[in-house]
C-alpha cells in the first residue's frame, strides 16, 4: 500500500521532530516538514503531498496566509490547522479559506492521525458518492446547490462551502432529526470543541439568510439535533 505524502508545517523544530518521527514509524505516512509558511509553500510545491497540517501561527508567514495562497491554486488537497487558542472567529476564518479540519494544540501523534485518517475518509466517500447537484426550493427561497447560492426574489447569498454543505444535509432530511453528531461525523470527520462550536455559528448564519421567509425554521431540538421545516 502507498504512503500518504504528509506535509507537515510547524516552527516548533522539537515538536515537529516528534510528530514526524513518530507517525513515520507507524508506516502509513511520507513525511517532510517546513518551519513557516513560506518554507511551507516552496516545499507544497516541490514535495506535492497527499495532506498539509500546518500550525496557524508561525514567523514570517502564518498558517492562514499559507492556506490562502495554497487554495488559490489547488481547491481539493485536504488541510488541517493546529491552534492552542480556542478562538473561533480564527476557526471560521480557517473554513472560509476552505481548511478542512482543525485539531487543538498541544496533541499527541496519534490525535492528529485519527484526524488525517477521518478527514481522508471524508473525501474519499464524497468523490465515490458524488451526485450532480441542482436546484432546489426552500420555500420563498431558491437554492442552487452546485453554485452554493441562496436567493429570495432578487436578494442572492453567495454561500461559504459549510453553510450549503449544512442546508443541503438539512433539506434531504426536511421535517426530520438530524442529530448534531451526524452532522459533525458527515462534513467534518470528526465531533470535538471545534466543530461543534463552528456547526453553531454556521446555523445561526443560515438562519438570518433564510429570515425573510418567516416560516422556514432551522429548530434545535435540545440534547438531540436540528430539523429543518418547510411548510
Amino acid at each position: 500500500m502507498s504512503k500518504t505524502k504528509l506535509l507537515f508545517v510547524e516552527d516548533d523544530a522539537t515538536f515537529s521532530y516528534i510528530i514526524k518521527n513518530s507517525l513515520e514509524l507507524g508506516g502509513k505516512y511520507e513525511i517532510q516538514t517546513a518551519s513557516n509558511g513560506k518554507e511551507g509553500l516552496e516545499m507544497y510545491r516541490s514535495f506535492d503531498p497527499d495532506v498539509i497540517v500546518a500550525d496557524i501561527e508561525m514567523p514570517i508567514l502564518d498558517g492562514m496566509e499559507m492556506v490562502k495562497k495554497i487554495r488559490d491554486g489547488n481547491e481539493s488537497i485536504p488541510i488541517l490547522l493546529a491552534t492552542g487558542r480556542s478562538n473561533v472567529q480564527n476557526v471560521l476564518k480557517g473554513y472560509e479559506l476552505n481548511a478542512d479540519n482543525f485539531i487543538k494544540k498541544p496533541y499527541i501523534p496519534e490525535e492528529l492521525d485519527a484526524h488525517i485518517q477521518a478527514v481522508l475518509r471524508r473525501i474519499k466517500k464524497s468523490s465515490v458518492v458524488h451526485e450532480k447537484k441542482g436546484i432546489i426550493l426552500l420555500g420563498e427561497y431558491i437554492f442552487n446547490m452546485d453554485k452554493q447560492i441562496l436567493q429570495y426574489k432578487t436578494i442572492i447569498h453567495k454561500l461559504t462551502d459549510r453553510e450549503s454543505q449544512i442546508l443541503e444535509k438539512l433539506h434531504g432530511r426536511k421535517g426530520k432529526l438530524i442529530t448534531r453528531e451526524h452532522l459533525l461525523e458527515e462534513l467534518w470527520g470528526i465531533n470535538d470543541f471545534f466543530t461543534s462550536r463552528s456547526l453553531d455559528v454556521f446555523i445561526n448564519r443560515l438562519r438570518k439568510r433564510l429570515s425573510r421567509d418567516p416560516s422556514i425554521k432551522i429548530e434545535t431540538v435540545r440534547g438531540k439535533g436540528l430539523m429543518l421545516t418547510i411548510p
